[in-house]
């Protein structure tokens, strides 16, 4: 992807929060950079100074280096699971520079928050949250912030309503390094509900990079209304996009208490 203008990125509310990036990013509030990776770290995991020297090494197309351009001794890790990793929105949130890269996250999933937010539309769109779901795997987004930066952008998904979303650290799950940024998830047939469980019928793959220290890591968590029950299943965000997810199933269940479906530290 050549450089191009964040404003010039698709961002339909109806199909919020796609298309999201596919590669690794420099997102500026003037242009949007590919990042080329950097060989993977060979340890099994990665503190919060090896990852903040692991973005510091990603290669902007002139062959200067991140760490040339950013300083990562003050940065936190921020995931961002949906739209605050879309580079039109972090535009209208007047986001700093952040350097935006795909992880694999196990044994948790991302799925719809039981709210909306219609500042834009009406009746309007549905946020990403965070729930357990062991044997489960999936691609998102991390990013490399300041403090003041990520709790105003974990903000920015409250709208007029404070203190639905807060910055959480999760005490469950894998969050690690990912070399195929094209790695997809379980299909929907190869998962079993038994009316009480869903069982994922097929292994995780193989890591190809280290895992990342959760104690480190902010995860934005709807924490009023927690996420959307479907008759106890939990709704996963690759397999019901937004707008099937609000004509087919919004409204017509309950919703998970948001301490209930994930442990924080």
């Amino acid at each position: 992807m050549a450089s191009q203008s964040p404003r010039l990125w698709p961002c339909p509310p109806g199909n919020s929060p796609r298309p999201l990036p596919t590669g690794p990013i420099l997102f500026t509030m003037r242009e949007i950079i590919d990042l080329k990776p950097h060989n993977m770290p060979v340890a099994d995991s990665l503190n919060l100074d090896d990852l903040r020297e692991y973005f510091s090494l990603f290669t902007l197309p002139d062959g200067k280096i991140l760490g040339d351009l950013i300083d990562f001794s003050k940065r936190r890790p921020l995931l961002v699971m949906g739209e605050l990793a879309n580079p039109y929105r972090l535009c209208d949130i007047m986001a700093p520079d952040m350097p935006i890269i795909q992880v694999r996250i196990e044994n948790i999933c991302r799925t719809w928050a039981d709210s909306l937010d219609s500042r834009e539309v009406q009746p309007g769109i549905h946020h990403i949250t965070m729930a357990r779901l062991p044997g489960w795997w999936e691609m998102t987004h991390l990013t490399m912030v300041e403090p003041a930066d990520l709790k105003r952008i974990v903000q920015w998904l409250d709208g007029p309503n404070p203190n639905n979303w807060l910055p959480k650290r999760i005490a469950e799950g894998t969050i690690r390094l990912e070399e195929n940024y094209q790695l997809s998830p379980p299909d929907q047939e190869k998962l079993e509900w038994d009316g009480v469980t869903e069982n994922v019928l097929q292994d995780i793959p193989p890591a190809s990079g280290p895992s990342l220290d959760l104690s480190t890591i902010i995860v934005p968590i709807h924490t009023r209304m927690g996420c959307y029950n479907s008759r106890g299943r939990i709704v996963k965000c690759v397999h019901t996009p937004q707008t099937k997810f609000h004509e087919d199933l919004f409204r017509r269940g309950s919703s998970f208490k948001w301490s209930d479906i994930l442990s924080f530290l």
